[in-house]
């Protein structure tokens, strides 16, 4: 494995994603996904990972829940069962019903979080552009889970280390798609070169607004994660909603970034509260 520790990459054209060449990623374009859980399937029997629970959460018809160490793929079901004012939609959006549908996945950021958190050099960046935890070398600290600003990563209750989403490092090398790709009948899940994938985006959401899905945007450029510091997204979305409604930070932000703000909140407190006792004190 080539790997790398380095930073993000220069932001591309408005409206896609941060050039890298040579880097690949994912497109999911969430218009075309059905909810077949195709590609958790795949992913699963690809990477050896473990079935999950396969009763009724009471949140959704999922039963999966959300990504975790032994779920790297997860294909989110959102049921809009009231429009912006509490009322039960009367109408449909072209393409859709009132049932949203997503694969989400780790992000493989252009500037990721959890690998400058991490303290052992566990989790590297590989000669693709993705995002890669060794495990011979993660030590189970935990620090990359909040310094994610998805919260992909999870500690497994089997090894006690961090896992997460490989990019199907193992099949790149050998010139396959990622197995999750692969299975996908619609195509909501594309694979690539984030340059090719990136103007591809933007020319499915011109399509998609000029026959009326307004709020068609992509989720994952420079506008997203370019302003927290995480440099663009190597696996981006076509989305119709607002993010939050597929549980996606609107503008995700590196934690680390909020570092200083606390430094100098708790500072100022404990100047403040120094100042207060030295008064309370010379009055006394």
């Amino acid at each position: 494995m080539t790997a790398t520790r380095g930073g993000a990459s220069p932001a591309g054209p408005k409206g896609q994603p941060a050039q890298r060449p040579g880097a690949l990623g994912f497109l999911t374009d969430t218009t075309l996904c059905i909810g077949c859980k195709a590609c958790e399937v795949a992913c699963k029997q690809w990477n050896g990972l473990p079935m999950d629970n396969i009763g009724w959460t009471g949140n959704s018809y999922d039963n999966t829940g959300d990504l975790g160490a032994t779920t790297w793929r997860h294909v989110t079901f959102v049921e809009r069962i009231a429009d912006q004012a509490g009322r039960r939609p009367a109408t449909l959006q072209p393409f859709q019903s009132n049932w949203l549908m997503m694969s989400d996945i780790c992000k493989h950021c252009a500037h990721a979080g959890c690998m400058e958190a991490c303290p052992t050099g566990a989790i590297v960046r590989t000669e693709f552009e993705s995002v890669v935890i060794q495990q011979d070398v993660c030590n189970g600290c935990g620090y990359c889970l909040p310094a994610c600003p998805f919260g992909v990563p999870e500690i497994s209750d089997t090894d006690g280390k961090a896992h997460k989403c490989t990019l199907c490092y193992d099949r790149l090398t050998d010139g396959l798609e990622p197995a999750c790709a692969k299975a996908c009948p619609t195509d909501s899940i594309q694979f690539g070169r984030i340059d090719d994938l990136g103007e591809r985006a933007t020319e499915r959401v011109a399509s998609l607004r000029e026959r009326g899905v307004e709020g068609a945007h992509v989720y994952g450029d420079q506008d997203v994660g370019g302003s927290g510091g995480i440099g663009g997204l190597n696996a981006f979305f076509v989305l119709t909603a607002p993010p939050e409604v597929y549980n996606l930070p609107r503008r995700p932000e590196l934690p680390q970034r909020k570092s200083v703000r606390g430094y100098l909140a708790t500072a100022g407190a404990a100047v403040i509260f120094g100042a207060a006792a030295f008064f309370s004190l010379r009055e006394r």
